[in-house]
């Protein structure tokens, strides 16, 4: 059976594309690049850091006036809402503006003044939702996707290849996988979680059939100062990293339902396996001393 792999970047990292099936390998091809043009366009539309995309438009717009929203825009806000209250107010997309004063090039701790004054403009119940209009209602508010961008991208290329009949091959972004099916022999696609304390090293290897896989961890954007670690995964209540997990993977049918559960999980600390647990999906945790949780 024709297959093929294609590699490429987007969303600010590598990329994979597997694909087997009856087509040509030139339709397969095809393909892969609705897929891939798919990725994309969810990049630009709701990049933070495209000046013309949806989401600099409601930033540029808080404390003044409604920005105009369309569909798939209002489900993004309505998932984001879903994710702040199963997440009891600790994944709140308006924390995004704690990222102009934690930079992890510069491996500088914010000055506690500043920080405070960012926690003030952080809170959800700070937007307003029309039919078709988001207010941010304090100046200086900031909404990011960047919680599950990556896998609403995964879902949503996946769905693009579904359409043309793909059964077997997965899409990788940056960690963010979606399974569309097995090998066209029926084995499982072998995926690897990285060990979140050794560089290009491999901690666990899991096999899926179908489904997602996402993981979240304190290794991906960090410094340390002093002995302790600071990574990019920031509490909305204190403005600051969480500490207790080193990495957390969960399975789960969707790629957001996977990534916002990692994430969640990671920011809840101590409560991370009971919630974990309710949710039903697969898991593997490591927490801060390298013990290792699963179901």
């Amino acid at each position: 059976m024709p297959g093929i792999k294609i590699r490429f970047s987007a969303m600010a990292g590598p990329c994979e594309l597997v694909l087997e099936g009856q087509q040509s390998e030139d339709e397969l091809r095809s393909i892969a690049n609705e897929a891939i043009s798919e990725v994309k366009r969810i990049e630009i539309k709701f990049s933070r850091y495209d000046p013309t995309s949806v989401v600099s438009r409601i930033n540029s717009n808080s404390g003044t006036k409604p920005t105009p929203i369309d569909d798939e825009t209002l489900h993004l806000f309505n998932f984001a809402q879903q994710l702040f209250v199963s997440s009891k107010g600790m994944f709140d997309i308006t924390s995004g503006v704690l990222r102009e004063v934690w930079s992890f090039k510069e491996k500088t701790i914010p000055n506690p003044n500043e920080l405070t004054k960012k926690l003030a403009l952080i809170g959800w119940n700070h937007v307003e939702l029309g039919q078709n209009t988001v207010l941010l209602k304090q100046k200086g508010m900031q909404i990011d996707f960047g919680g599950f961008g990556k896998e609403y991208a995964s879902d949503r290329a996946a769905a693009v290849m579904k359409t043309k009949g793909i059964k077997h091959g997965y899409i990788n972004l940056s960690g963010d996988i979606f399974v569309l099916g097995p090998k066209s022999g029926g084995d499982a696609w072998v995926m690897g979680i990285q060990d979140p304390r050794k560089e290009n090293a491999i901690f666990a290897s899991i096999p899926i059939h179908q489904g997602a896989l996402a993981t979240s961890g304190d290794y991906e954007r960090f410094f340390e100062v002093g002995g302790q670690r600071f990574c990019h995964i920031l509490n909305p209540k204190t403005g600051m990293p969480v500490t207790e997990w080193q990495s957390i993977s969960v399975l789960a049918p969707l790629t957001t339902a996977a990534g916002s559960a990692s994430t969640i999980a990671m920011l809840l600390g101590a409560q991370a396996i009971p919630y974990l647990k309710d949710t039903g999906f697969s898991y593997l945790a490591i927490d801060s001393k390298g013990e290792v949780f699963r179901n």
